[in-house]
């Protein structure tokens, strides 16, 4: 029976989890006609997308292209690519899961492959239901570099093209990597990767420019990374190296190292840890409205509590109408507290959450930290984008 299951497993592997790819949206040719660089005419040759849409009553208009990893040499496009898109599909997202050429093709074939699914979205977001302005680019491993490299390298479009398609940008609004590739210099460089991308002896200058931490400008887009500890295969330096340039270039941006994981992990599902990045990576990119649209609003106002301002606390705002919207966050200090426009809201109704912190003095004071909720529970402020929103609250002490 051992022996069965084992020869069960080792069949279901060498297959590549062919069934669960095979069972999702079929490919869409991201060049209808000739393909510009190919050596052939089967489906390796000719990338491709693999269009997964949300169910219609959770669509939000962002859209994400998927770009799974496997060295440059294979794609993980199972657990780095479909099921990722379903997760993406089950919060509103539409994903695109990228199909890109592989060794024995070279830089900067992927690349012009990956730029050519973000155009392809933005020339399409129309018919794809989704905006133009929230289309982001993900990758895990080498395709983390491919992202990463997307994210670095970019046009406006070439205006005059006879496609419509090159007509638009291929720079994403925002970026995701996950145990990303980064660096082909430093000493924690992916070699495979780069031997596969660049071949045996690249010039020393297509390193350094496909060594993407030194391609980060104030141009970049905002980024999520997320990589674990343990990761031998490509070590965590890959993106916090990345990480520092964004912040050096003052480029909005969140990084989560985990302590234990492997290499290779895509959603984690087996590690109660791990798991949890996804869940990270979701309020970030709500916090960043990359799930709902409009301008932000500055809010302000004071808090008093049982008729004296709140000397210490905190203040969020909840959206009552849209799971997708920022939250509101400021802190509460003698009674006052502000949101600015870059750190505000989007117009709507939101629920009002107070806390008080206590007093601060040299004394200890945990006993006075609360929500202030029995006695004010059902405060709602409704936000407006065209006037100055300020609200004042009188609250009551708990008992």
């Amino acid at each position: 029976m051992l022996r069965r299951a084992m020869l069960t497993i080792s069949f279901i592997l060498a297959m590549g989890a062919v069934p669960t790819w095979a069972a999702g949206p079929e490919p869409t040719p991201l060049y209808p006609d000739k393909v510009p660089g190919a050596t052939g005419t089967e489906e390796p040759d000719r990338p491709s997308v693999r269009i997964h849409l949300p169910p219609k009553d959770k669509a939000n208009g962002a859209a994400v292209v998927i770009c799974p990893g496997g060295g440059y040499g294979i794609i993980a496009m199972d657990h780095e690519g479909s099921q990722v898109a379903n997760w993406f599909n089950s919060h509103g997202v539409t994903a695109l899961v990228l199909r890109y050429r592989l060794s024995p093709y070279r830089h900067p074939i992927p690349l012009n492959d990956a730029q050519r699914a973000i155009r392809y979205a933005r020339a399409n977001a129309e018919k794809l239901g989704i905006s133009p302005h929230r289309i982001g680019v993900m990758g895990f491993s080498a395709g983390g570099h491919l992202a990463s490299t997307a994210a670095t390298h970019f046009d406006a479009g070439q205006k005059e093209a006879t496609d419509p398609v090159d007509r638009v940008s291929c720079r994403p609004d925002f970026a995701i990597l996950g145990y990303p590739v980064v660096s082909f210099t430093a000493d924690f460089a992916h070699k495979g990767s780069g031997r596969n991308l660049i071949g045996e002896n690249p010039d020393p200058q297509l390193l350094d420019n496909l060594s993407n931490e030194k391609q980060v400008t104030s141009d970049t887009p905002p980024t999520f990374l997320f990589h674990t500890g343990d990761d031998t295969g490509v070590p965590a330096e890959n993106s916090v190296a990345f990480f520092l340039a964004l912040r050096k270039a003052k480029v909005p941006a969140e990084l989560h190292v985990y302590q234990q994981g492997p290499h290779g992990v895509g959603l984690a599902p087996g590690d109660p840890a791990l798991f949890t990045w996804k869940d990270r990576l979701l309020d970030w990119l709500r916090q960043n409205r990359f799930l709902a649209d409009g301008e932000l609003a500055a809010v302000q106002g004071k808090i008093t509590l049982d008729g004296k301002p709140l000397k210490w606390g905190q203040l969020t705002l909840v959206p009552a109408d849209s799971k997708y919207k920022p939250v509101g966050f400021a802190m509460i200090s003698n009674g006052n507290f502000k949101l600015a426009k870059e750190r505000g809201v989007l117009p709507g109704e939101y629920s009002v959450r107070v806390v008080n912190q206590g007093d601060i003095t040299h004394r200890q004071t945990l006993e006075d930290v609360q929500e202030i909720a029995r006695e004010n529970s059902g405060l709602r402020v409704m936000v407006s984008g065209d006037k100055p929103n300020t609200f004042d609250f009188d609250l009551k002490k708990q008992p």
